[in-house]
């Protein structure tokens, strides 16, 4: 296992339009945004395994209990009629991602989606059991032997373990996890939650163990309609070519162009150099793999870079380190990228490596593309101060909407069989009270009548009514007026809590002889 390996061995290529994906083998890396992203890693995760756990009030923190139609969350309950403010919370999340990527490019992709996070666990995983990028792409193009067997049967043991755990979580959210857990041994579980639990599981395994960065660039619209939000003054992670290049290997001691007297080369001759440059990669990027994607006319002719003097070249060493740790295997020199998720690794393996060569951190960072063209730039423009305030009303409309919600439900049906029946104490029409009590304790109510006609009053008076917490309850009325009494008349029914803290009131109509 020393000599060698053809990177052929990897990937069979070919020259069909329609050739499988190249693995690609992310190369560790530490750095400060190596750190943001794993500390958002273990945020969102522990919000996930944790929150269904949690007890608040004597139930499940988070429960969506979709037989009984009830959403618990830290407290609040959200009932069907609240339908409303969930469209709202939706509508917020994508307002959300709008503004944060109208300011700062894909920070969605790089540290928050689900994808990038349980891919990143199961590459931590992948790099327990086989190693880190030379040893696993080594493994991967050798022959099956008991250290393969035994690596990748790990690798699969970790990921399918965490897998199903990940898929008990999901059904958790559903059904109560302490209830689901204690069912498992023995077996109890129904046939739904067992398809849920093996589906996700199967998913997350699929997704984050098999198909990586194939969601991000193939499957996940979001990175086909980002330009959309995308501006020239929108924050990316870009490589500078105007210090970058001509890129080449050079020995220390060569101080850094902001040194020199060469200085920053013009904008053109800098990208011309690396239109040129990915139309003719360098040995280290064919033998790293580090072509990844490129942006350019694939018809264009470019003559080869010439070779400079050391004096000539620019900062970049052609190192090759900010395509070994890029998570999708795109070579961010060669300008903005779709498939480019904004993780950062790239910015981290640079400026590991500017810090070695002893040169200024920041040839690969994020800026503007009009900054990184040495153009005014303005983070805050009008888009961004349009988005803000949206979101700000959104959300206090929301906050308003959930805080000021009516505890109580209350709506009246008229019979649909007669409009009214003639009583011996005269008319009567009957009504069915629907009312639901969205407390978490029991409450009493009383129920009214008002109307600006006298003679209508509710048979046996004012009612007074128990309800148990969130119950529902259907209660059978009559309102009663005297044989004399004709034509149709407005009445409203009134519901009010014991202690006056709620009050509902629903307009109805009181049919008489014609």
């Amino acid at each position: 296992m020393s000599k060698p390996i053809d990177i052929d061995l990897l990937d069979g290529g070919g020259d069909s339009l329609y050739v499988s994906e190249r693995k690609v083998y992310p190369r560790d890396v530490s750095g400060r945004f190596d750190r943001l992203r794993k500390l958002a890693v273990a945020w969102l995760l522990g919000m996930y395994y944790v929150f269904p756990w949690l007890t608040w009030d004597g139930r499940q923190a988070v429960l969506f209990d979709l037989p009984a139609r009830k959403f618990h969350v830290f407290g609040l309950t959200f009932w069907p009629q609240d339908f409303s403010l969930l469209a709202l919370l939706l509508i917020i999340l994508a307002l959300t991602l709008f503004f944060v990527t109208a300011l700062a490019g894909r920070l969605w992709c790089g540290y928050a989606c689900p994808q990038t996070v349980w891919t990143e666990c199961f590459l931590w995983m992948e790099r327990w059991t086989e190693g880190d990028r030379q040893k696993r792409m080594k493994l991967d193009a050798g022959p099956w032997n008991r250290e393969k067997l035994l690596r990748k049967g790990s690798k699969h043991f970790l990921w399918l373990a965490f897998a199903l755990w990940t898929g008990f979580t999901f059904v958790g959210f559903f059904t109560p996890i302490v209830s689901l857990g204690a069912r498992l041994v023995p077996f109890d579980w129904n046939g739904w939650e067992t398809f849920w639990v093996l589906f996700y599981a199967l998913a997350t395994w699929g997704n984050a163990g098999v198909l990586r960065e194939q969601v991000c660039k193939y499957m996940c619209p979001y990175a086909r309609f980002q330009s959309a939000m995308f501006d020239r003054d929108t924050l990316i992670i870009a490589y500078d070519p105007m210090r970058g290049e001509p890129r080449g290997p050079r020995k220390r001691g060569l101080p850094s162009v902001l040194q020199r007297a060469r200085g920053l080369l013009d904008m053109r001759t800098a990208y011309d150099y690396v239109f040129r440059a990915s139309k003719h990669p360098s040995a280290a990027q064919n033998r790293l793999q580090a072509a990844g994607t490129i942006t350019f006319d694939v018809g264009a002719e470019a003559a080869p870079l010439p070779k400079f003097a050391p004096d000539e070249l620019g900062d970049c060493i052609d190192c090759t380190m900010c395509v070994q740790v890029c998570p999708v295997g795109i070579d961010i020199r060669n300008g903005l990228q779709y498939e480019c998720i904004a993780c950062g690794a790239c910015i981290d393996a640079c400026d590991d490596v500017m810090g070695k060569m002893g040169y200024p951190h920041g040839l690969i960072r994020y800026s503007t593309q009009n900054a990184i063209d040495g153009k005014p730039s303005k983070v805050a423009r009008p888009r961004i101060f349009v988005y803000g305030a949206l979101l700000l009303a959104l959300v206090v409309g929301w906050t308003w909407g959930v805080a000021a919600r009516s505890p109580l439900i209350a709506d009246v049906l008229r019979d649909r069989n007669a409009l009214y029946q003639q009583t011996a104490a005269g008319i009567a029409n009957s009504y069915t009270l629907k009312l639901v009590n969205k407390t978490d304790r029991p409450q009493t109510y009383r129920v009214s009548i008002e109307s600006q006609t006298p003679d209508l009053a509710l048979r046996g008076g004012t009612q007074r009514v128990q309800a148990r917490a969130e119950q529902v309850l259907s209660l059978p009325l009559q309102v009663g007026a005297p044989a004399t009494l004709r034509g149709r008349h407005a009445l409203r029914f009134v519901i009010e809590t014991s202690d006056g803290s709620a009050r509902q009131s629903v307009d109805s109509t009181f049919f008489g002889p014609m």
